[in-house]
This record gives structure tokens, sequence and C-alpha cells, in this order.
């Protein structure tokens, strides 16, 4: 156990164990086993490190750098996140799983978030008003809203990172950002890259630890005002309720059952591709998975066997080799969910076409599986199960399949595949989701926003307007005139 490697807490500039003492080993879900260890917070460190983010604020290090400088420093982190997207990528794939190949190239392009996040830190600016008022001059200023509790599960750890650091950052605010106690490894990896920038001390902390100990007491706490927290809806009601103890303002990027629509016209070997990165990408661990595929009827089963003929293909196996497509999911319990949900769904009379058991290179893995379902109520349309669970319902008509595409109580991401670029506005802009993709899936840019509507959360990430959500309007009135008030009962 000494030998294996071990990862602190990173609080105001320090590597540092947790108050308590409290150490959790973390498991390679490829292997089962033990492959690191990392210290756990306690409410006190919450205190500290929340301690030390409003010292930041206000001393002057911090607080009277000018944007431009607080962007040089984005662009040196971006440049060591590019130079260690192989390190980070491996870190990442040991402690959940995730493909090698996805977690390199996607830590390599988080790069571009805080490079464009850099490139907006100077850009972020007030209005002189056209006040009403001849003898007053009245100006606005965006300031930095102040400490941010940032929180980020286990899957797309770097990407869900960036998008709440990278703006949070540039606006001039100090962040403690929150690693799932599941594989919070890269996290940690992470805090050693920024430890190097040059942040003043405080400015960023990372944390990780269970709800009781460590959420809790920092999305509470009295000092935090902004929370962006991105997990589960359930979990998300608590931060709510926590946030109602300091006002903070709250976004919520949550978890989805997206549908992909597939019309008659489409083209077939791209709507498969859809499916499948939709499904397949990630195990089917991401928030925007596309588990929902609905598919015109004339063209259901030619569809199936496309996708069937495709997955034949698919390799099962370790994440780090190049040859995988899908390695294991990163707990057990989600394995357990999968099989849970899948005995439902075939009680309810869908058919599994592939799949639908554990694969044979461990109990963390599952079998890329399709279900054909009979009904819109099959449990497999219906609950979340992070794992590579496609569903496919058929539809007859357009309007059928705008409804089947809202009767959910998510509203994250959706899909079109269509020819037909005049039913692909009508039907994306009707599809009540957060992003649609049209004859893709999966695409993320640092420019376009992220978000979703009902449970699916609230605010979005990304883009030019997210720099704004952390920050607060200040208005100024200076009054020209040497004339001394007149009636001080009677506001003007």
């Amino acid at each position: 156990m000494t030998d294996l490697p071990h990862y602190p807490l990173y609080i105001a500039g320090e590597f540092t164990a947790g108050a308590k003492g409290q150490v959790m080993d973390s498991i390679n879900p490829a292997t089962g086993d033990v492959w690191a260890t990392f210290d756990c917070a306690a409410a006190a460190d919450i205190d500290r490190a929340v301690a030390a983010a409003q010292a930041a604020l206000d001393a002057p290090e911090w607080r009277d750098m000018t944007a431009t400088a607080r962007g040089r420093l984005l662009y040196r982190l971006a440049d060591l996140i590019a130079e260690n997207a192989d390190e980070l990528g491996r870190i990442e794939t040991t402690d959940s799983g995730k493909l090698a190949a996805e977690t390199t190239a996607q830590t390599g392009y988080v790069a571009d978030y805080y490079r464009y996040y850099a490139g907006l830190a100077d850009k972020v600016e007030g209005a002189v008003l056209p006040i009403d008022k001849p003898d007053m001059h009245v100006f606005t200023q965006r300031l930095p809203i102040g400490v941010v509790a940032a929180v980020v599960p286990w899957n797309a750890q770097m990407f869900l990172a960036a998008t709440k650091l990278a703006p949070a950052l540039a606006a001039g605010c100090c962040v403690i950002l929150k690693a799932s106690e599941i594989a919070p490894a890269p996290m940690i990896a992470f805090a050693r890259l920024l430890d190097k920038v040059g942040f003043p001390k405080g400015v960023v902390s990372v944390v990780t630890g269970n709800a009781e100990n460590c959420a809790i007491p920092l999305t509470r706490h009295p000092g935090v005002d902004r929370i962006a927290f991105t997990g589960g809806p359930d979990t998300a009601r608590h931060v709510v309720r926590n946030s109602a103890e300091n006002f903070a303002v709250t976004t919520l990027e949550l978890g989805g059952k997206s549908p992909i629509l597939v019309f008659d016209d489409a083209d077939l070997d791209a709507a498969a591709n859809g499916l499948i990165a939709g499904n397949f990408g990630a195990s089917g661990q991401s928030c925007v998975a596309g588990t929902r595929g609905l598919v015109h009827r004339p063209i259901f089963d030619q569809l199936v066997a496309a996708i069937t003929e495709k997955a034949q293909g698919l390799v099962v196996g370790d994440p780090h080799d190049p040859a995988t497509h899908l390695g294991p999911l990163c707990t057990r319990a989600q394995v357990e969910v999968i099989e849970k949900t899948l005995a439902t769904a075939k009680a309810q009379g869908a058919q599994i076409a592939f799949g639908g058991a554990r694969a044979s290179a461990g109990a963390h893995y599952m079998q890329p599986t399709l279900i054909l379902c009979n009904s819109p109520e099959v449990e497999t349309l219906k609950v979340e199960m992070f794992g590579p669970v496609m569903s496919l319902l058929p539809f007859d008509s357009e309007e059928e399949a705008i409804t089947l595409a809202n009767d959910s109580d998510f509203g994250l991401g959706s899909g079109v595949f269509t020819q037909n670029v005049a039913r692909a506005h009508r039907v994306s802009r009707r599809i009540r989701s957060g992003i649609t993709w049209v004859n893709t899936y999966r695409a993320i840019s640092p420019i376009a926003p992220f978000g979703g509507f009902n449970q699916s959360g609230y605010g979005r990430e990304a883009g030019a307007e997210a720099i704004l959500d952390y920050t607060r309007t200040k208005t100024t009135w200076i009054n020209t005139s040497e004339a001394p008030m007149s009636n001080p009962f009677v506001m003007r």
C-alpha cells in the first residue's frame, strides 16, 4: 500500500492532508484493485479554503491584477494542460476507466477553453448610462461575484472543471474546486499544474471528500457567493437547499435522457454512427448520452441491422489499449443498476437485440446493448443508466416523434438525423433541450453554450456570456453639480 500513488488536498497554495486524517482508496475499474489513495476534506478544511479565497479576493496581488494579466495566467495554464495531456489522460483513465484515447484528446482540447476565456478576460465591459438627470454621471462595472464553489463529477472531469474554472478566473473570482470522491485523482494532478502557473495563494483550491464532510459544508458555507454544480438531480436538490443558507447564485448542469430522432430520409450510416457515438461513446457514461433512439418506422429494421453490424466490431477491454472501444464502467453499482433496469424492460416486453450482460473482461464491464422497445414506457427509455445501453422505439410521423422526444423529465441534449433542411430546423426548434445536434452527436466547443431544460438543470456553461455569470453589476452615481442637494427628504 505504501508504494501506491497518493493524492493530497490542495488548499491555499499548499498540498495538505485533511483535518480529520481521513484517507480513502481509489479503485481502478479495469482491474477492481486499489491503485491509489487520496485525502478527504473535512469541514475545517472547507473553512480554510474559503477563508483563503476571501483573503485572496481582498489582497492586492489578485484584486488589483489587471484583466489582461489574469488572461496571461490562463494562457499559461492552457499551455501546461496541453503539455501534460498524456499524463493527465493516463491518470483519468486509470482512475475512472474511460478510454485513454478520449481522456487524452479531451484534456488536450480543454486547453482551448482556458485560451478562450483568457482572451475574454479583458473584454468584460461596463457602460456609461444615458441617465435622465443632467447633473449625474452614472456608469456600471462588472465586478467578480466572489468565492465560487465548483462541483464536478467523476466523468469528463477536465472538461467540466474548465467550463467553471476558466470563466470564473477570467472574471477575477476565487474558486474552490470540489472533485468527486469517486476517481478524484485527475483533479489533484491538475492542481499540480495550477500550482505552477503563478496564481496568488488561495485563488484556487482543490478538495475532495464525501457529502457530509466536504460537499455540504462547501455548498452551504456563508463565504461562498456562487455555486456551479454538475451532477445528478437528486444531489442537485440538496445543493439548492444548501444554497438557501448563503443565497449563493447557483447554476446546475444535471443528468439527461437525450432523444435521437432518425427520419426516413436520413443517411443511415451517419445515423447508425451517431447512435453508437451517443450510446457507446465513453461507455455510455455521459450526461448527453442519446439513449432514447426514436426511429421512423419505414427504416426501423434497416437501422437496427446497420447498428448490429457495426456493433459486432466493437472491442470491450483495457481502456489504455488503443484498439479498445468500450472500457469498464466506473463503479460496480452502475453495472447493477443496468442489470436491474434491463430485467424490468424485458418484463415490459422489450427485446434485447444484442448484449444485455456483463462482458467477460471483468466485473465492471458491460456488453454494448441494444434494446428494441414496444412502448415509450419501457424502463430503459426512462432511467438514466450511465452505461452502454441503446434503446430504439419506432414512430410514424414527425409530430409523434416530437411528442415522444419531449416526453421526458430531462432536456439536456438531443439529435436529429435528416437530409431535409427545413425539417431539421422545424424539429430541432420544437425539441425541449438545451442542445440539439443535427446529423452529428457529442460535439463540444468553448464557443457554444452548454446546458439543459427541465430536470437537466438551469444556467449555461461555455460561450461568451458565461463569464458574465461570474460577475455582479455595480452602478456608480457621481454628482457633477456644485449645487447642494435640494430637498433631502425627496428621492431624486
